[in-house]
């Protein structure tokens, strides 16, 4: 990590290691853990998450096929992220730069790749609203219809999938367009920035298009039904008038 940026605020000197080093962040504080502690302890969180999704999917639905299980899987995960981890930083980014918290010292790390989480930038702030709050809810609601199988799944996985995806190109348009926001090095770029967002405009793009495929041939079923049913009319009517 670079030698740290000395910015001046008022008569307090405040230390930090963001770009650009024109930024302000008079509230800010080094985390207390380093690094690797505060994304093992995530990890963890991330680990417990899957694994009790796993065991809820698996009593209440133990025939579901290992996609349908993948899949609940996934959106407890997400929705847990974006409930709470994405909310915490729309509740609290004032304060952000001084939180020892571990969602607060997890977002200052996040922020070496994206300075503007610690600036409230309103962009960022609109854009983790939506995902937090919306997106939230939603992805533990597609989970309930996966495991009861309720035919709205498909539909509201549709809608969240494309919200993910869109949501992802502006966060890289935006952010691309001014890439001093990151520090120089390649690792906050392209493990922090670009890998971790990857991530959902991937399995976003996954869960769009298998959605799009399951709707487009339920309304191709229901065309041969209502066909088939036409057919049976006319030829009933043909038939009574011999």
């Amino acid at each position: 990590m670079a030698d740290p940026i000395q910015l001046a605020n008022a008569a307090t000197s405040v230390s930090h290691n963001y770009y650009p080093p024109t930024i302000h962040l008079p509230q800010y504080v080094d985390n207390e853990s380093s690094a690797i502690s505060i994304i093992i302890q995530f990890g963890f969180l991330w680990a417990a998450v899957l694994g009790i999704s796993l065991i809820i999917i698996s009593r209440v639905r133990p025939t579901a096929s290992q996609s349908d299980k993948l899949a609940f899987v996934w959106m407890c995960l997400t929705g847990f992220i974006h409930l709470f981890f994405e909310a915490y930083f729309v509740i609290n980014h004032k304060t952000l730069a001084g939180s020892q918290e571990l969602f607060g010292q997890l977002w200052k790390e996040y922020s070496l790749s994206d300075s503007r989480y610690l600036t409230s930038d309103p962009f960022l702030i609109c854009m983790e609203a939506v995902t937090a709050f919306a997106w939230g809810p939603l992805a533990f609601c597609i989970a309930y219809c996966i495991a009861v199988q309720h035919p709205a799944r498909h539909a509201l996985q549709l809608v969240i999938s494309v919200g993910q995806v869109y949501g992802d190109i502006l966060y890289y348009a935006t952010s691309l367009l001014e890439i001093s926001y990151c520090r120089p090095e390649g690792y906050y770029f392209w493990f922090y920035y670009f890998f971790f967002n990857f991530i959902w405009m991937l399995v976003g793009c996954y869960y769009a298009t298998q959605s799009t495929t399951e709707i487009t041939k339920a309304f191709a079923k229901l065309q041969e039904i209502g066909k088939s049913q036409e057919n049976f009319k006319t030829h009933t009517v043909l038939k009574k008038g011999d």
